[in-house]
């Protein structure tokens, strides 16, 4: 990759492993509804204006159906559920379940009528996905966070069927009209639920903070910094910040927050990043062309970005 492509992807492995410590520190003081009416309102008002300005809104219209769906499975159903969830979930945690994205997303995949084979070594990766998931909830969590357990399980499959959504219904759409118009249409429909669960005294500074970055820097900066590394390396390469993204959420949750981690928190991270590499490879042919320089566009189909990837 370029070094451009190299310092987008770093930023993009930090910017979207900081939502999990984040999201912890804002559930503190206010309910997920609220935090999301909040993260989506602010995020809409940065990035409608760049859509419109490119004429990219309008476009939408002709598919408003699925593009509704988009929204709800993307981001009104998986972010309220994440916030539910680390209410009871230390923030680490959270992100290596969250990893387990593509192995669901290959599932689906599979199940939705790809026409390729399973094979050996994708089946080998969906059994250590599998593996490394069930270590978690069996050693991490208690018999008590049944429903932390359901909020991710919720989570990582819109997480992973968005996607499909988005590459299959959405297809021939700009990509970023689309998410700046999801963020919109997300913020209007959680409006009255944010507001009525809105605390009655102002939040504390420290969740304030957590909110402005969450919005502008993990959402609305965030897509922007996603779009040009797919412009820059290509959909495929810009999937890996999958497999980085829990690592930061780690680091930040055990230095910041004192979470623990543990041999079976390793293990399980470990098997869930195998389980995802092998799940989602692909057959390679025997000889394979050189592969030609993404094109750099700010104007990304849909289809390019259909991609599983762990978008908190």
């Amino acid at each position: 990759m370029s070094r451009r492509g190299w310092v987008l992807f770093l930023a993009m492995g930090v910017v979207w492993g900081i939502p999990y410590l984040l999201i912890k520190i804002a559930v503190e003081e206010l309910f997920p509804p609220t935090l999301v009416l909040a993260r989506t309102a602010l995020a809409a008002v940065l990035l409608l204006p760049i859509a419109f300005a490119r004429h990219q809104i309008r476009p939408l219209l002709s598919r408003w159906r699925p593009f509704l769906l988009f929204t709800v499975v993307e981001i009104c159903v998986p972010w309220v559920l994440l916030g539910y969830a680390e209410q009871r979930l230390s923030s680490s945690l959270t992100g290596l379940l969250i990893a387990a994205v593509p192995i669901v997303g290959a599932v689906l995949a599979l199940v939705s009528g790809e026409r390729e084979p399973i094979g050996t070594r994708r089946l080998v990766g969906l059994l250590a996905g599998v593996a490394g998931v069930g270590a978690l909830v069996g050693f991490e969590l208690g018999a008590g966070d049944g429903w932390a357990i359901l909020s991710i399980a919720g989570v990582v499959f819109c997480y992973a069927l968005g996607p499909i959504i988005l590459a299959r219904s959405l297809s021939g759409l700009p990509a970023f009209g689309v998410v700046a118009a999801s963020l919109g249409v997300a913020a209007i429909l959680y409006l009255p639920v944010g507001i009525a669960q809105a605390p009655t005294t102002w939040p504390s500074t420290e969740v304030v903070l957590a909110v402005v970055v969450l919005a502008v820097v993990c959402t609305a900066l965030a897509f922007l910094l996603f779009f040009a590394l797919i412009a820059e390396v290509g959909p495929a390469r810009s999937t890996v910040i999958t497999y980085v993204n829990p690592a930061v959420a780690v680091l930040l949750g055990v230095v910041l927050l004192d979470e623990t981690f543990t041999v079976a928190t390793a293990v399980g991270f470990a098997l869930i990043l195998l389980g995802s590499v092998l799940a989602t490879s692909r057959t390679a042919p025997v000889e394979s062309a050189p592969v030609a320089p993404a094109p750099r566009s700010r104007d990304l189909d849909c289809a390019q970005v259909g991609q599983p990837v762990a978008e908190p």
